[in-house]
């Protein structure tokens, strides 16, 4: 099962995106070292802690890189929330935090900070050139952590919106890093956090947030799982029949966020290669789980 599972990976299109993958976490390190650390901007996820660390450590004579507390914080996030996800899953979310924190400090010594005395013009070119390279590797697949496993967590336990719980655990730490910096530091870099989202938006496919996937396998059962207990989502199950053979199996049924295709479709070709998937956009999720109805 695990040589079968290195093959598929060794073929797969994840292979085949990875230089564009070392290249958009290369973007996105560039711009957190030029733009927002040399500012004191803590814009949201495991980069905003771990700029407040650094911050504070400094002031104490010690050296805490911000490349390699992120990947720490996310191997240890990481260990809570993947239970079974299948190998591409892990492989391509580990991926993602692992280029972008050793890009983050490998550019460090060497990158001419662009800091600026007014906060609004590093909040925007960071925001901007951090959410070209996050996008690059959202398109391809690939997530660098933070914020969105953490929601995760606090979202399944408490039955909460992840979108919202996102936006909320962001803000706290932008919030958080006011009493480190400064208050106009902790506005920038909300800012700084909403124009990053918007870029993402457009980079990867224009905005429309959400997808709804069409799944027709007989490996039904074991994806299903993967993707209640792997990416966290719920998965309905919808009776019917091939017209052609007659035959009739499950097909499930699955809403979910943009950034998450990628990691369902590795899902998918892990537990079975020919299964027959369908993706459309979804212009409004109402209901359990999504925003209310009425709202």
């Amino acid at each position: 099962m695990a040589t079968r599972g290195i093959a598929r990976l060794i073929r797969s299109q994840f292979v085949h995106d990875l230089p564009l993958v070392i290249f958009g976490c290369a973007v996105a390190a560039l711009a957190t070292d030029m733009f927002l650390i040399p500012s004191g901007l803590a814009a949201g996820g495991v980069t905003g802690i771990a700029t407040i660390i650094n911050e504070l450590a400094a002031r104490q004579g010690i050296n805490l890189p911000v490349g390699i507390q992120t990947i720490v914080m996310n191997a240890a996030i990481m260990l809570l929330v993947v239970r079974s996800g299948g190998m591409m899953y892990a492989v391509q979310t580990a991926t993602g935090f692992v280029l972008y924190g050793f890009f983050t400090d490998l550019f460090a010594p060497f990158v001419v900070p662009l800091g600026h005395s007014e906060l609004l013009v590093p909040a925007l070119w960071g925001g901007i050139i951090l959410g070209l390279g996050l996008g690059l590797s959202f398109r391809c697949g690939v997530s660098t952590g933070g914020s969105d496993t953490v929601a995760q967590i606090i979202a399944r336990r408490f039955s909460l919106p992840l979108g919202t719980t996102v936006m909320v655990i962001d803000c706290l730490i932008c919030a958080a890093s006011a009493p480190v910096f400064s208050v106009d530091n902790a506005l920038a870099a909300a800012l700084s956090m909403v124009v990053t989202g918007i870029v993402v938006d457009r980079v990867v496919d224009g905005g429309n947030t959400q997808r709804a996937a069409f799944i027709i396998s007989e490996h039904y059962e074991e994806i299903s799982h993967d993707v209640l207990h792997g990416l966290d989502r719920g998965v309905t199950r919808i009776q019917a029949r091939g017209e052609w053979t007659g035959e009739e199996r499950p097909m499930l049924f699955v809403i979910l966020d943009k950034r998450e295709i990628q990691l369902l479709k590795a899902v998918v070709a892990e537990r079975d290669p020919r299964a027959i998937m369908v993706i459309t956009d979804v212009n409004e999720a109402l209901g359990e789980g999504f925003k209310e109805l009425g709202a």
